[in-house]
């Protein structure tokens, strides 16, 4: 096992807070319309990683490195620049094309306003990433 810890770990802090404490009125509107889509698809309740990222589910990860921890199985945070949404870029790439304007880097799927996408599309790709990435993630322990 690594010995260096995770940065971004569950916390105790409130999502709705966190959610009502962004400055841009869409960007909230748009956080708590990624809230109901991520919760229907996992079946998890909201938790804060870290400061700024809101995750729905637990999963265990061990690299060939040895470094091991938790995270969350999908997740998003309303940055400024975009809403940057984690587990759902490539393991529903065969999506992305219909989706609408949107970049992607590093697994990230980044949307700036979810009026420039098909929110249909983007519902079956969080469902699609949900559903397969909890038959192949082992539970956090």
């Amino acid at each position: 096992m690594s010995k260096t810890e995770n940065k971004t770990k569950a916390t105790t802090a409130s999502v709705a807070d966190f959610i009502a404490a962004v400055p841009d009125e869409a960007k909230r509107k748009d956080a708590k319309a990624l809230v109901k889509m991520m919760q229907a698809a996992t079946g998890e309740k909201p938790k804060m990683w870290g400061p700024s990222i809101v995750g729905f589910g637990t999963v265990h990860y061990v690299y060939e490195s040895g470094r091991e921890g938790d995270m969350p199985l999908l997740g998003f945070s309303p940055r400024k620049p975009a809403l940057v949404i984690y587990g759902v870029a490539r393991t529903a790439e065969a999506m992305l094309g219909k989706l609408g304007k949107h970049t992607t880097g590093k697994g990230c799927l980044y949307i700036k306003k979810l009026v420039d996408v098909d929110v249909k599309v983007l519902e079956n790709m969080i469902a699609f990433a949900a559903k397969a990435k909890t038959k192949k993630q082992p539970k956090a322990k």
